[in-house]
């Protein structure tokens, strides 16, 4: 069933239309149902992409595979000229309905088209450039022409309009190969164009620069012949391109055009008003094309013959305006009579029309418009909602509502409001920016809207064909366009019916940079409608597509966003559909992704444990596990500790975790980003390590400073204060000091040694360390004393000052005696044993006067 033309299908099997007729159902029963009530089968297609196969489900997404052996693509093959013929027709623009209008000659431009030619034949490569309106495309058709046995692939027209390089690639193997439900990949595409020779003559070029370079590269045997206008980027300076500008005609070639468009010859009136246009417009061919309308409009409202009765009253029904019998008369179609004067026509009533104004005729566009029939009207109205995309003509009369719609096509056209773009039609050149100033757009979200759902039904449609859902491809995205910032609340869901109507089909006929348009606009659309399971379907749709085009990243990211929305949604045949297309991204990758976790047996499991890692120097000593603790004493006391230990400058402290290889390998993908995840625990660690160590210093400091003179026991000896120069006399050591009868030496002793140092000094015992009386500095750890190296002795302390307490280096216990370095006020120094009690020793202080000597 045709959509546009109901065929007997659409009425009945018998072709009668049975509408309201009971009488042909069963014997007795109920009427029988017909087609109608059968669901509609979803349309599918299988097309090969380089070694992949693709299966296009509209419904639930499409499938993709490695390319099965019996499914290979055959091996391309060159068109012959008729084919070619056949496929340059079909991508023409359709033909307007009505009288065909006359072909205008091409004005001064027989010198610009003679070297087009020489150079197309010469195998270089030109750029054409000239402004809207200039009459480009009318030369490009002139040089064609002239090229067709050129080149041994003839000649390939093409449309730059909303292309890129690799679109326009793709067309032009498509053109010269016959691959039916096959897309070369990358590589396959630049070796398949490397061996196409054609003139290649592309119109409305959009891009140059280094982008064009990569054009002209990839087909190096065919000749290009590029039109674009001055705002286009130039060509790079390694680009071997010649330059072709076009200018405007000259004031007598100008007069010359608009009376062929006319089809008669101008008055003095007319011809000055046109040397006045020829000024302004600067002589651009497109602009006297619509002075010629605007004339021929003029002489049907000046000739009114059938406008008054016998009478001479107004009729009641004015016969309407008919715009093809005004074609006829001015251009003089066969079967017509020839156009002339109104003045020298006897039996015609004439009017005195006044010429157009000097801006009238500069911008014609809306005073063209207001004499257009009313379906014409409204077909503009259409194509500026559009932004400037005139709909098929087919599709007219279900826009307008007219079912002789599609006649205004041939109204626009005589007019000079459209120009042709590749297979279709689009508003001439400042035609869109004319209607736009005299409110022609006043409701244009409205009619975006009616073309979307117009357009929604007919692309899924079963009748329609890929082929003819891609030559409306740029209607279809102009309306999504117009949709997708949703300017109204029914905007969003309608541009999703459209997006998942007209995706499938872009893809089938294998134009994927329509595709990819549509799914990316569809995908917003349905963000903004709040439709989950529709993001889903389209998030897979770009997996699939980035997936065929070899860009594996982009694919892994948009499948697993549909995995994650479809597994949110409970969809298990679309989650299914998706991971197996994230398998098979996986697997073209050749090794995990970034972030993948390593297939079991290609890489040993390392158990990662939730466990914070130890700052960058290391745990700080009081963070560390404590020492085990000596014996108790008869009068314990916490000792004062630093807060931190003086780290020794030994390089950084490295960090590691079980690799599971002695050599070290080749490290794992995550395992950079596994120690980045940790930086949180070391933050978290080292600030409670900084936090413990600042309040357990600050209570040591407290501790330690907190003496007071006046109190009962601060001349008592504990294990964080010495006595003061007379404590001996105060009852000295009252627990820990050993009797004169003991035999105990200090080594033995469980109680902690106390170091003294030896320094020679002018009072007291030789051979006996001075130090004040009394004093002991005792550590939490046991130790052996440290020896001070003779000849070298260390200046002693004023009696009144407190000694500050050391905290040695922890070192195991040892049970032999210790010997104590002294020294003597002879120069030879001698070492002796301590055999008496503990004030001959240098581990306890004696009794005796501190020495005020100085180090000699």
């Amino acid at each position: 069933m045709d959509p546009m033309n109901r065929g007997p299908e659409g009425y009945g099997q018998d072709g009668h239309d049975n509408e309201g007729d009971d009488t042909h159902g069963a014997r007795g029963g109920a009427p029988e149902r017909g087609p109608a009530a059968t669901p509609t089968r979803a349309r599918t297609a299988r097309l090969v992409s380089g070694d992949l196969l693709l299966t296009v489900n509209p419904v639930d997404g499409s499938e993709i595979e490695a390319c099965p052996p019996g499914e290979q693509a055959a091996p391309s093959r060159r068109r012959t000229s008729d084919e070619r013929a056949e496929a340059a027709r079909a991508t023409a623009p359709p033909v307007p309905p009505g009288p065909a209008a006359p072909r205008l000659p091409l004005l001064e431009r027989q010198e610009e088209r003679e070297r087009l030619v020489q150079l197309l034949a010469r195998g270089r490569s030109v750029r054409l450039t000239g402004p809207a309106g200039s009459g480009r495309t009318a030369l490009l058709d002139a040089v064609a022409g002239d090229c067709a046995g050129l080149a041994p692939d003839g000649v390939v027209r093409l449309s730059g309009h909303h292309r890129t390089p690799t679109e326009l690639l793709y067309e032009l193997f498509a053109t010269v190969q016959h691959t039916p439900d096959h897309r070369p990949d990358r590589s396959a595409l630049l070796a398949q164009v490397h061996e196409i020779g054609a003139v290649v003559v592309v119109d409305d070029l959009e891009f140059g620069g280094a982008t064009l370079d990569e054009l002209l590269t990839a087909a190096p045997e065919c000749a290009f012949l590029l039109a674009a206008t001055p705002d286009v980027p130039a060509p790079s300076a390694d680009a071997h391109l010649e330059e072709v500008s076009l200018s405007g005609l000259g004031r007598a070639s100008a007069v010359e055009l608009l009376e062929n468009v006319v089809g008669r010859t101008l008055t003095d009136d007319e011809a000055n008003w046109a040397g006045d246009l020829w000024f302004e417009s600067e002589g651009l061919p497109l602009r006297f094309v619509q002075a010629g309308a605007l004339l021929r409009q003029r002489d049907r409202l000046r000739a009114t013959p059938a406008e008054f009765d016998a009478f001479g009253t107004q009729a009641e029904e004015p016969a309407e305006f008919d715009a093809f019998g005004a074609l006829a008369d001015a251009f003089g179609t066969p079967g017509a009579p020839a156009a002339t004067d109104p003045d020298e026509a006897a039996d015609v009533d004439v009017r005195e029309i006044p010429l157009p104004s000097l801006g009238e005729g500069a911008a014609p566009a809306a005073l063209l418009a207001s004499r257009l029939s009313h379906s014409a009207q409204e077909a503009l109205r259409y194509a500026v909602a559009l932004g400037g995309e005139v709909p098929h003509q087919a599709h007219l009369p279900a826009l307008v509502g007219d079912t002789h719609a599609d006649a205004a096509l041939g109204e626009l056209m005589g007019c000079g409001l459209l120009s042709p773009v590749g297979t279709r039609y689009r508003l001439a050149a400042g035609v869109l920016t004319q209607l736009i100033a005299q409110g022609y757009d006043s409701d244009a979200a409205d009619r975006a809207h009616t073309v979307a759902q117009h357009y929604t039904w007919w692309a899924g449609h079963p009748s329609v064909t890929p082929g003819r859902a891609v030559a409306e491809s740029d209607a279809l995205l102009a309306a999504l366009s117009v949709l997708v910032p949703g300017t109204g609340p029914e905007h969003p869901a309608t541009a999703v019916l459209l997006a998942r109507s007209a995706a499938p089909a872009f893809a089938a006929g294998l134009h994927w940079g329509a595709w990819e348009r549509a799914l990316r606009s569809g995908q917003e659309a349905a963000r903004l409608a709040g439709e989950v399971a529709e993001e889903a379907y389209f998030h897979h749709e770009l997996g699939v597509l980035a997936l065929c085009s070899g860009n594996l990243e982009r694919a892994r990211a948009e499948l697993e966003a549909s995995i994650a929305l479809r597994g949110a949604l409970a969809d298990k045949r679309g989650t299914v559909a998706g991971r197996r297309a994230l398998a098979l991204v996986a697997d073209r990758a050749g090794r995990p992704l970034p972030g993948d976790r390593a297939p079991a047996g290609e890489e040993p499991t390392v158990v990662r444990r939730e466990e914070p890692l130890s700052p960058p120097r290391g745990i700080p000593a009081v963070l560390a596990k404590p020492a085990p603790k000596p014996a108790p004493t008869p009068a314990p006391a916490p000792a004062p500790v630093p807060a931190f230990q003086d780290f020794t400058n030994d390089g950084p402290t490295l960090i590691s975790r079980p690799d599971g290889s002695a050599g070290g390998g080749e490290r794992r993908p995550g395992a950079r980003w596994g120690i980045l995840a940790g930086a949180r625990r070391n933050l978290v660690a080292v600030g409670t390590g900084a936090l413990l160590a600042a309040v357990l210093g600050t209570v040591v400091t407290i501790g330690a400073t907190s003496g007071d003179g006046d109190a009962p026991a601060n001349n008592r000896v504990t294990s964080d204060h010495t006595t003061g120069e007379e404590g001996g006399d105060d009852g000295g050591l009252d627990t820990d000091e050993p009797t004169e009868d003991s035999t105990v030496r200090p080594s033995d002793s469980p109680s902690p040694s106390a170091t003294g140092s030896a320094t020679p000094g002018t009072a007291g015992t030789a051979g006996t360390p001075s130090s004040p009386a009394g004093s002991t500095a005792t550590s939490p750890t046991q130790g052996a004393p440290e020896t001070t190296a003779p000849g070298k002795p260390r200046p002693t302390l004023s009696p009144t000052t407190k000694p500050t307490p050391t905290s040695p280096k922890p070192t195991p216990p040892s049970p032999t005696p210790t010997e104590t370095a002294t020294t003597s006020p002879s120069p030879t120094p001698s070492s002796t044993e301590t055999t008496q009690g503990p004030s001959n020793s240098a581990s306890a202080s004696g009794t005796g006067s501190p020495s005020t000597g100085t180090p000699a």
